[in-house]
């Protein structure tokens, strides 16, 4: 596993998503924790959850619950793991999403997903979603300040466009160190921030890094036409020799050294194929395929 940096925290170049653990869908206990711990043999030293990753009228912080009780029963070290959450939102019963970016309420958000996630700190601590109702500046605030109580130990944005990515940076200067917003081969609209944070020297994790890309090798053969819109990304794995996902997160390393994607994953197999690519280096060639 390759690292880069967080602030001044070294992770594994691929993180790991814990979002389909506890959600709609998700995997009984025994193999959600051990998709966790897969993750950490693998080398992955970055998973990022939220206090909103639960289940339509679920409990609140299920997901950081269960990423607390996976690391608790990992036999192996883990000191150098970074437990990344975020508050700012939540599920309504109908399981649609809410935002609230009150600085009271991040605050209060906060302590809770600490008491869940145990510990003196949260690692990195990250606003969910921009609340169009708060004026951005009052959200960062919060942030701030969970940082000068120690509440958090590094502060992230989530959702953010260039001007809140440089209104965040102004105000917590290197506390900020990460953003997280949605880039993937089907969504690419992020790359403004995308260059911003590598001017900057802030980590970008994008979010649902493998959208576009349909069901890999190790489903079986790819439904995806030839002359499909990602059709590069499958031929240049059938080139190589692994899955269409890890020939997609390794193009998405390459977009950056301050990349650090977070795909998500419910069984073991899949954790281990998306750790993988921290160590595949795509041609030029293969690269600019894929970016057309």
């Amino acid at each position: 596993m390759r690292y880069r940096m967080l602030g001044d925290i070294r992770v594994g170049a691929i993180g790991y998503g814990a979002m389909p653990l506890s959600i709609e869908g998700h995997p009984d206990e025994r193999q959600a924790v051990a998709t966790v711990h897969a993750a950490l043999d693998a080398g992955v030293t970055l998973i990022d959850t939220a206090d909103s990753y639960h289940v339509p009228g679920g409990e609140p912080g299920a997901g950081e619950r269960l990423v607390a009780r996976a690391l608790a029963s990992y036999g192996g070290d883990t000191d150098t793991v970074l437990v990344a959450t975020k508050g700012g939102r939540g599920r309504a019963a109908d399981g649609g999403w809410t935002v609230d970016g009150d600085p009271r309420y991040i605050k209060r958000a906060a302590r809770a997903s600490l008491a869940r996630l145990g510990g003196a700190a949260i690692g990195l601590y990250q606003l969910h979603k921009p609340d169009p109702a708060v004026p951005y500046a009052d959200s960062v605030g919060a942030l701030r300040d969970l940082l000068e109580e120690g509440t958090i130990r590094y502060a992230g944005i989530s959702n953010a466009d260039r001007d809140q990515i440089a209104l965040a940076h102004d105000m917590l200067g290197d506390r900020l160190v990460s953003v997280q917003n949605r880039y993937s081969p089907e969504v690419r609209s992020s790359e403004p921030e995308l260059r911003l944070c590598a001017e900057l020297g802030t980590a970008f994790l994008p979010w649902s890094p493998l959208g576009g890309i349909s069901r890999s090798s190790l489903d079986g053969p790819s439904a995806l036409a030839a002359a499909g819109p990602y059709a590069a990304f499958h031929s240049v794995a059938r080139e190589r020799g692994v899955s269409p996902q890890r020939i997609a997160l390794a193009w998405l390393l390459a977009k950056s050294p301050t990349v650090v994607p977070i795909p998500g994953a419910s069984r073991p197999g899949s954790v281990i194929d998306s750790a993988a690519a921290a160590d595949l280096v795509l041609t030029e060639a293969e690269l600019a395929a894929l970016d057309a």
